[in-house]
């Protein structure tokens, strides 16, 4: 398929599923075509490869059938058919990027690369990585086109109250017990030659890329960022995206292929490599370094949230007026060091599905009580100390219209993403080419793809 154009294989997958050639035939003729979506070919194998991509992500695959998967498959290629036709494009790099990605994860999980070759039935690397980076392609397309059809999807208040009372009494949704945790963030003090060194460090690579290094094996051996050191630091965003101001910023002042100076966020000192501007959206790297601070400088600040807490405890201050002024997290500061959840973008976390680190700061905490110092480390693996307290709490309930809005809403608005998305599969489907081998005809899809 790396060699073949995707009109021939087109031709070749609707001659053999056409023709009703058995199973085992169409394993050896042209790889165990299975289904055909408009000019995309899915292949039995393409189910095992989904399969490990869901490991990979942390599902339970087990009960998993491979009909459901069938039909993610499906809905995956009629989302890339249509992209195509809207002119959606994705970056070959970005998509290189995470093939290098989940080839490491499949090789460690089946012991080498000759062994992946192998459980997918290739004869060598270089066809395997090319029809793992079709496949990666078309899920990418997929996503874009995805968000395409539900971007402009929103829920008006009328709706949400609407939504609310079409569930009846007895299906309302009940809410575990919750509850809303503050901070007070105490940074320790970084010496000037401490950023100086970080600054040299990155102009230094700077130039070394500038002089044909790899920005990728920079940010892989340098970067700080947990979260996207293994990947080059790399990042696609727009200006909607949550990234801090200062990061932004710098990003969108950049051009094409231009590195910035070293700068300043609260995770540490960072470059930044402009690979890609795409209309609003634009393809980076970073790499992020925080300066080293001394054992003094830690011991010092949590020598400070140690009286800051004393301070609260004398009643001299409140915990919500220590935050805006002493605490050293810009995020929280202004609503009184109260934590926003950012699964749901309120300030309530329910305990059964909290953070496991933070559950176990706050569990035990009382009513009122202000937690001992915690240290504690950000992203970057920067140390800090921090004092937590519980400012509400609120009961397993049954939802109630005022005081859930915004998880209702949350809800309703979902509900009416998965309708847009159905209307618009079942139209699509109507004017698309969709072919099914015997095989699998007999699974019940959630979709009309057998067109009855």
């Amino acid at each position: 398929m790396n060699i073949i154009s995707s009109k021939l294989s087109f031709i070749i997958a609707l001659f053999a599923i056409s023709l009703g050639i058995s199973a085992q035939e169409k394993k050896q003729k042209i790889d165990g075509v299975i289904a055909v979506v408009g000019e995309y070919v899915i292949l039995d194998s393409d189910i095992d490869k989904t399969t490990l991509e869901l490991k990979q992500q942390g599902v339970d695959t087990k009960d998993i059938t491979r009909c459901q998967l069938l039909g993610k498959l499906l809905e995956d290629k009629l989302y890339a058919h249509q992209a195509v036709q809207d002119s959606i494009v994705i970056d070959d790099k970005e998509v290189n990027s995470k093939l290098d990605e989940q080839v490491s994860y499949m090789v460690e999980q089946l012991g080498s690369m000759e062994k992946v070759i192998q459980y997918f039935k290739k004869s060598n690397e270089q066809d395997f990585r090319a029809e793992l980076f079709d496949i990666i392609k078309v899920n990418k397309l997929a996503g874009e086109m995805q968000k395409k059809v539900i971007e402009e999807v929103i829920i008006t208040p009328e709706e949400v109250r609407n939504f609310f009372k079409a569930i009846p009494k007895a299906d309302l949704p009940v809410f575990g017990a919750e509850m809303e945790v503050a901070q007070i963030v105490v940074k320790p003090a970084v010496s000037p030659e401490a950023k100086q060194k970080v600054i040299d460090q990155l102009k230094a690579i700077k130039k070394e890329v500038q002089e044909g290094s790899s920005f990728f094996g920079k940010a892989v051996l340098y970067s700080e960022d947990k979260g996207s050191s293994s990947n080059g630091g790399y990042y696609k965003m727009d200006r909607r995206t949550q990234f801090v101001k200062e990061f932004k910023d710098v990003a969108f002042s950049l051009k094409e292929g231009e590195i910035s100076e070293p700068f300043l966020t609260d995770f540490g000192y960072h470059i930044i490599f402009l690979e890609k501007i795409r209309g609003q959206e634009v393809d980076l790297r970073h790499i992020v370094i925080s300066p080293k601070v001394s054992d003094e400088a830690l011991k010092a600040s949590k020598e400070k949230a140690e009286l800051i807490r004393k301070r609260i405890l004398d009643k001299e201050i409140t915990f919500a007026e220590a935050a805006r002024t002493m605490s050293d997290e810009k995020e929280t500061r202004n609503d009184g060091g109260v934590l926003t959840n950012p699964k749901t973008q309120d300030t309530r976390f329910e305990l059964t599905k909290m953070d496991p680190a933070l559950y176990g700061q706050v569990s035990n905490l009382k009513d009122n009580e202000i937690s001992n110092p915690i240290a504690d480390e950000d992203r970057t693996g920067g140390k800090f100390y921090k004092i937590i307290t519980v400012t509400n709490r609120y009961d397993e309930h049954t939802a109630d219209y005022s005081k859930d809005y915004t998880r209702l809403k949350e809800l309703a608005l979902k509900e009416k993403q998965i309708k847009a998305i159905a209307k618009w599969s079942e139209e699509k489907i109507k004017e698309t080419y969709v072919k099914i081998n015997d095989e699998y005809r007999n699974c019940t899809f959630t979709n009309n793809w057998l067109k009855k």
